[in-house]
């Protein structure tokens, strides 16, 4: 494959996503200035009996790239012709990969709730689903926790503990628990788990001495070098560097794989977890994204709760998902919660099939609107659930007012604030067949307010047809071209949610308003338990339109710049448009009698246009 020193160079690119049951390719070109997408191709993915070869289904997904656009991009023996020229070939070739079960991580670390914690946010960031956590003060016997470790059978094994300096006793322990599980790899039998060391580096030496034989062992910069700080970089890097090297390496046609590409292969959750990096640090911005997929959500966030200094998080509620895992939902959820969505009657027993159906045949979809109304229900749960955990995961960082040094650490019991400000948040970034194909794009909007609850003003999109993976490992090859066709192919921009946050005791008045939009100036009142849809849509360029507004919250409640200040900004539309939600923040349905929920249910999907009309709106 052709090199590009410069990046400006690269005018075709072909980037492919192998996912666990689809890999998915798509083709950017640079045209009039600018780079678009120009076409997207799907196939089975490969990577398991009876094929076993990941490439045949890249090749597959490229040869309908060649027959939607008739460009012809590889030759005669299936290589990649290189460079582009007219209508045949690509400049570069990238991929990612969450095929064969994705990156599955174990952490270990002396203090659960600090240095075990940063490491999960390491292997979380990295793109890892983290299976477990082990710390000395985890309430397993050691017995227990060398079973645990033998049993999961992990792809590498992140190592922390202690700060620089500190005492080295307890981190040489957990790796003692390493070396006596003597763990092998998920995939591949020739070769040693891969263990990276993140730790007090004053105990280098003696985790060495105890693991360098068993394992194949790497050490990089202590994650926390002091309490008050977080260096989580350089065990992320090492982590891809070995999820090449190893667990790609090992996986049926990788190897073949790896060859044919212009940068690293990246597994699917850090690619899209860079893409949401790259857009908030361009636009400096905080932005929250999710992808609520068959068995997993996750949630990445980027806040800046200093007001400069962004901070990444990623979390992957794996028992959270809309098929393979959507029993757990309803489980976890309860099943008030998830009825409380739905405005008329379903029997219990018939819910309970239809969840058990979907589970055992994930591919299906909802047939009548009554299960999608019941579906996108159970959605919000799922994306509610997911984001407790995200909140209760993404803090400031804990004991660093309280005791000094990790052997005084383990009796802290105190939680770190979470760093996820809903009134700051400026984007909302949905994704996942759920949300990225609802029938309508109100009902994307809805789930994603109804879920996430945005407070202030809080612009709303969602991923046209899930190629945020591409566009992240793009970032690291031509950002330009990942930010372009971020911005104009990638996200549908669905408009903006107003909700005065605050809480209210009785019916009444909480927001004056005044929306200048192209067709003349709305003005009026939100009231309780109110919701208002404005249309103002995308200009010619498929950019959303801006509208100057303001906002006046009563007392009590806050747009963004305190209790009931005036604000007055630009908002930006979409293909939803200007929602306005006067239910208060937080809001709680459970309140409401069962004749006042649906019947404010029924408005709310009056007012946004959430469904049509039909036999369900009548019968309740």
């Amino acid at each position: 494959m052709a090199k590009f020193e410069n990046p400006e160079d690269i005018k075709v690119i072909v980037a492919t996503d192998c996912g666990s049951t689809t890999t998915k390719a798509i083709l950017i070109e640079y045209i009039n200035g600018e780079y678009r997408l120009i076409s997207r191709g799907e196939a089975p993915t490969t990577v398991e009996a009876p094929f076993e070869d990941v490439t045949m289904g890249v090749l597959n997904a490229v040869g309908e790239l060649e027959e939607l656009t008739g460009r012809k991009i590889l030759d005669d023996k299936g290589k990649f012709i290189t460079p582009s020229r007219e209508n045949i070939g690509t400049d570069i070739y990238i991929s990612t990969s969450s095929a064969g079960g994705g990156l599955q991580m174990m952490v270990a670390g002396v203090v659960r709730s600090m240095t075990a914690e940063s490491a999960e946010r390491a292997a979380l960031g990295a793109g890892a689903i983290v299976m477990d956590v082990i710390a000395s003060n985890d309430k397993r016997l050691p017995h227990q926790q060398i079973e645990r470790i033998r049993h999961l059978r992990p792809d590498m094994i992140l190592l922390s503990g202690g700060i620089d300096g500190g005492t080295t006793t307890h981190v040489v322990e957990i790796a003692e628990l390493v070396s006596a599980a003597d763990p092998k790899p998920r995939l591949g039998s020739g070769y040693k788990l891969p263990i990276i060391y993140a730790g007090n580096k004053d105990a280098m030496v003696a985790v060495k001495n105890t693991l360098a034989d068993k394992v194949d062992l790497k050490t990089v910069p202590n994650l926390r070098p002091v309490l008050e700080r977080e260096n989580l970089g350089p065990a992320r890097e090492e982590i891809h560097e070995l999820f090449m090297e190893h667990v790609m390496a090992q996986a049926p046609g990788y190897r073949k794989l790896m060859s044919w590409t212009d940068a690293p292969i990246m597994p699917t959750p850090g690619a899209v977890g860079l893409i949401i990096q790259t857009i908030a640090d361009q636009y400096n911005i905080e932005a929250v994204g999710v992808d609520i997929g068959g068995a997993t959500t996750d949630i990445f966030s980027v806040f800046r709760p200093d007001g400069t200094t962004p901070i990444f998080n990623r979390t992957v509620s794996a028992n959270l998902g809309m098929s393979y895992s959507i029993s757990n939902v309803f489980a976890e959820a309860t099943v008030p919660m998830v009825m409380r969505w739905v405005p008329f009657h379903m029997n219990e027993r018939d819910l309970r099939n239809r969840v058990k159906n979907k589970m055992i045949r994930p591919t299906t979809i909802p047939q009548s609107l009554e299960e999608l109304i019941f579906e996108q229900a159970v959605a919000k749960e799922a994306l509610r659930l997911a984001f407790i955990q995200h909140k209760n995961f993404a803090t400031v960082l804990k004991g660093i007012q309280q005791q000094r040094t990790i052997a005084d650490a383990f009796e802290q019991s105190a939680s770190g604030e979470t760093i996820v400000n809903m009134m700051s948040l400026n984007m909302l970034i949905g994704s996942g067949g759920v949300l990225s194909h609802a029938p309508r794009r109100q009902q994307s909007a809805q789930m994603l307010i109804d879920a996430f609850q945005p407070e202030g003003v809080t612009r709303l999109s969602v991923d046209s047809i899930f190629m945020m993976p591409q566009l992240g490992v793009l970032t690291e090859v031509q950002p330009k071209a990942a930010t372009e066709v971020f911005e104009k192919d990638c996200l549908i921009h669905l408009g903006t949610c107003i909700a005065p946050a605050g809480t209210f005791k009785k019916p009444g008045p909480i927001m004056k308003y005044t929306i200048e939009l192209p067709e003349g100036t709305v003005s009026g009142t939100l009231n309780t338990l109110e919701m208002k849809l404005f249309k103002l849509g995308l200009a010619e360029n498929g950019l959303p339109l801006t509208a100057r507004a303001t906002f006046e919250p009563e007392r009590g409640f806050d747009v963004g710049s305190g209790k009931g200040s005036k604000v007055t900004m630009e908002v930006h539309g979409g293909v939803v448009g200007i929602i306005l939600d006067g239910r208060g923040r937080p809001f709680e349905l459970s309140s409401l009698s069962e004749t006042d929920r649906v019947s404010y249910l029924m408005q709310w999907i009056k007012e946004l246009n959430i469904y049509p009309e039909g036999d369900w709106s009548k019968a309740r």
